[in-house]
This record gives structure tokens, C-alpha cells and sequence, in this order.
């Protein structure tokens, strides 16, 4: 009965400590601002989600203070540079072309292009190596004789 007991209040103390969700804004319209915006975002602990997707604390609080912000009266690009002036281009999943993420922008393609030539070379000495391997004339010669000449029998 004892066990009982305690198993029902802490089942009880669960939601307690529980992280609550996101809080939805009273206006339809702010919150769909709200998950547009957040869309945009990184979130900085998961970085493959957006902030609208993510459920790490960090970007609960993110979304919280992009709300609070709203209801402030700030605009989706106020908003957005101060979410860059605070957390750096990385933040945005569309970072502008900059000097400092030429990198993010060009760095697909010059992997793309390093592969394309490790495999150009790959494939070339694979080829050399095929045509190494070819036989001469003489030794062609030899490999048909031995060819129609069968298998001898009672040899091991």
C-alpha cells in the first residue's frame, strides 16, 4: 500500500517538472508570423531543425523571445538581425553571401569538384592498369596452344 502511494505522487509530481510547451499567443495571426519566422532559423543546439521544429530549451527560449519581440512591435528583419548580431550568420539557414560564408555557399561545389577529379584520376590509372595487363602477341600464341591442347590426365 506503502509503494502505492508513493508511486501515485510521483506520478503526480511528473507534470510538475515537465517542460511546458511553447505558449500559443491569444492572436492566430502573430503565432503563424511566429513559426514563419523560426522557420528561417537554426536552432543552434539540434542544427539541422529550424527553430519552429526544434524542442531543445534553447530554442523554446529562442522562439519565446522571437514572440516577445513581436508583440513588441519589431519587424521580421529587426527581429532576424538581431538574432545575426547576436548568434552570427550561422543562425540563418539562408545566410547571406558574405566573405565570411563564401565557404557555405561555395563549399558544395568544390567538394563536388575535388570528387569529380579524384574519380577522373581513379578511373585513368584503373585504365593503365587494365592496358598494362594485356598480352603480347607471342604469349597470346602460347595461351591458345595450352587451350586446345586440353588437360592432361594422369598428371597431378
Amino acid at each position: 500500500m506503502k509503494r502505492m502511494t508513493a508511486l501515485l505522487l510521483m506520478m503526480l509530481a511528473l507534470p510538475a517538472h515537465a517542460k511546458e510547451a511553447v505558449p500559443a499567443a491569444q492572436d492566430p495571426a502573430l503565432e503563424q508570423r511566429v513559426t514563419r519566422l523560426t522557420a528561417e532559423l537554426r536552432c543552434l543546439v539540434c542544427q539541422n531543425q529550424s527553430l519552429a521544429d526544434s524542442h531543445a530549451d534553447l530554442a523554446i527560449d529562442l522562439k519565446n523571445q522571437v514572440r516577445s519581440q513581436m508583440k513588441a512591435g519589431k519587424s521580421d528583419a529587426e527581429i532576424r538581425d538581431y538574432m545575426v548580431a547576436r548568434y552570427g550568420d550561422f543562425v540563418l539557414y539562408r545566410p547571406p553571401l558574405k566573405s565570411n560564408t563564401v565557404l557555405l555557399w561555395a563549399g558544395p561545389f568544390v567538394l563536388l569538384a575535388v570528387g569529380a577529379l579524384g574519380l577522373g584520376f581513379y578511373l585513368r590509372r584503373r585504365r593503365a592498369r587494365l592496358t598494362e595487363g594485356e598480352l603480347t602477341p607471342e604469349q597470346r600464341a602460347r595461351a591458345e596452344t595450352l587451350l586446345r591442347a586440353g588437360p592432361k590426365t594422369g598428371t597431378r
